[in-house]
């Protein structure tokens, strides 16, 4: 089984910047996406990377704020979010597919979450 842990959310004010990291024990050729979820509302596709890193999908609400990517010496994935924004806030949760897709339920291997609090 493919185990994913994400850590590095937190707190921070509107307009700061977080990493959060996605260890693997077994990317393998896996993309790995990353997927959000605020209380009350569905989970909802952020940006997904190919194991390669040569593709890249980035959801229309973060795109120019958020940057993916991976270092695969390590199963590390990476997002590097900017410009944060209150509704930004929710669980983030890595996960990992056999396609690049932005499609939830393609996506067989799930984190358990960490928390982002964005604050105004």
């Amino acid at each position: 089984q493919v185990q994913l842990v994400e850590s590095g959310g937190g707190l921070v004010q509107a307009g700061g910047s977080l990493r959060l990291s996605c260890a693997s024990s077994a990317f393998a050729t896996y993309t790995t996406g990353w997927f959000r979820q605020a209380p009350g509302k569905e989970r909802e596709f952020v940006v997904a990377i190919s194991w390669s890193g040569d593709r890249t999908v980035y959801a229309d609400s973060v795109k120019g704020r958020f940057t993916i990517s991976r270092d695969n010496a390590v199963n590390t994935v990476y997002l590097q979010m900017n410009s944060l924004k209150p509704e930004d806030t929710a669980v983030y949760y890595c996960a990992a597919s056999v396609y690049v897709t932005m499609r939830r339920e393609q996506y067989d291997y799930w984190g358990q979450g960490t928390q982002v609090t964005v604050s105004s």
